[in-house]
């Protein structure tokens, strides 16, 4: 009986179902990682008792296939080379020749597949004339290039889907005059009537006319900021914007502006200091909301460092670092995800911050007195009774008697157990 139940996988991993026959070794060779990989991603499953339906999760890394034109797609939940066909009006034959190392039956969330491009002859009407399609291209930034419309694009290329272009694909572009201008808005007083030009923002009409995006929002309620259409009437506020009040930054900070691409990421590392303490400098800005021109304060002179964190015994501190996340830890640390969030309940894994401190687990069993006929071992990477029997020429129940505590479904690199000290041929 299939699971209802679908976990979330962490980051560098993949959700993979149980199907009939699977085992963490097929699992493995057919993903191209470990066994060792595959326990340490999911510590609460015994890979002797696997179900059919059950989900796991799978390291995987985006590999990316031939593409000529570079038409790649990442794989969603749920998709199928039937419903990828259709969004980019391909066939599903010419998907299936385009990726000859993908089983369709075996898609994966992640995965990067390459499209094919479609070449049938275009032949453009009247008006229009033929362009190729290049990386980055939209219809809004062609209409916004060609002085023209998405609308008159769309008209103009009734069969392609706009959010699925292709690079190499050949579409139809209006030429000539664009379209004639709507009627004319009738503004309020305070503003005064102003017809949309290629590459017009609410933004940039700000800037110059002296006013701020707020205000030209005000005056033109119905209209959406993100659909200008070229030839559209707006209304512009007239007259001087009063300033925005000036920002007194409290001792300790100092007044900043933000700029393009400013972020509090950004910030923090560019003036020494953390997202955090900006945070606490600023706690009525929204840091995914920052305007250009915006000002807030930030936190001047050395950052004092993070109060040290107590860890409980069997566990040791560890600052976060740049790519940290609780799954790489636990790899990294010989223990498991679960363990880690035990050990440290009030950190949120999906918001590690750069300098964080947190407790890591630490496991240091005691080596074993092997009885006289047997020898310690330490295990590797990949190890089971199984082949450690086979490798000792004895048997799994030998094993089992020489380590009575030892749980044969959880063992961990660096673990030392005892073994029949005869070694047998290879």
């Amino acid at each position: 009986m299939y699971s209802q139940h679908l976990r979330t996988c962490p980051s560098g991993t993949v959700p993979y179902m149980i199907r009939p026959g699977d085992t963490f070794y097929r699992i493995a060779v057919q993903f191209g990682t470990t066994v060792a990989a595959l326990v340490a991603a999911n510590p609460g499953v015994n890979p002797n008792m696997l179900m059919v339906g059950q989900q796991i999760c799978v390291p995987r890394q985006p590999a990316y296939p031939p593409c000529p034109e570079g038409n790649y797609y990442t794989v969603r939940a749920g998709d199928t080379f039937f419903s990828i066909a259709a969004f980019f009006r391909v066939s599903v034959d010419d998907l299936r020749m385009a990726n000859p190392s993908v089983d369709p039956m075996r898609l994966f969330p992640g995965q990067i597949i390459c499209i094919p491009l479609a070449t049938p002859p275009v032949t453009c009407p009247t008006g229009t004339r033929a362009y190729t399609v290049q990386r980055g291209d939209t219809f809004f930034n062609l209409a916004q290039r060609f002085n023209t419309t998405v609308e008159a694009i769309r008209r103009a290329n009734p069969g392609i889907p706009p959010e699925a272009l292709l690079i190499g694909q050949v579409i139809c572009i209006p030429v000539g005059p664009p379209p004639p201008p709507p009627p004319p808005t009738t503004c309020p007083t305070g503003t005064t009537p102003y017809t949309i030009r290629a590459g017009d923002t609410f933004f940039a009409l700000a800037q110059r006319f002296n006013t701020t995006v707020d205000a030209i929002r005000r005056a033109n309620p119905t209209v959406d900021p993100d659909r200008l259409q070229i030839g559209q009437v707006i209304c512009i506020p007239v007259g001087p914007t009063p300033p925005p009040p000036p920002t007194t930054c409290p001792t300790g900070t100092t007044p900043y502006t933000i700029r393009a691409g400013d972020t509090f990421f950004a910030l923090a590392q560019r003036f020494n200091t953390t997202v955090d303490a900006i945070r606490r400098a600023n706690p009525t800005v929204d840091p995914d909301r920052l305007q250009i021109g915006q000002v807030i304060c930030i936190p001047v002179g050395p950052t004092p460092p993070p109060p040290p964190t107590t860890c409980p015994t069997g566990t040791t501190p560890y600052t976060i670092r740049a790519g940290d996340t609780f799954f790489a830890l636990a790899q990294r640390f010989n223990t498991t995800v679960d363990a880690i969030r035990r050990a440290n309940p009030t950190v949120d894994p999906d918001r590690l911050q750069i300098g964080q401190v947190i407790c890591i687990p630490v496991t240091t069993p005691p080596t074993p007195r092997c009885p006289v006929g047997s020898a310690a071992y330490t295990i590797v990477a990949g190890d089971t009774f199984f082949n450690i029997a086979r490798r000792y020429n004895t048997t799994v129940d030998a094993i089992r008697r020489l380590n009575p505590g030892v749980d044969p479904d959880n063992l961990r690199v660096g673990q030392v157990i005892c073994v029949p000290a005869e070694r047998g041929d290879d």
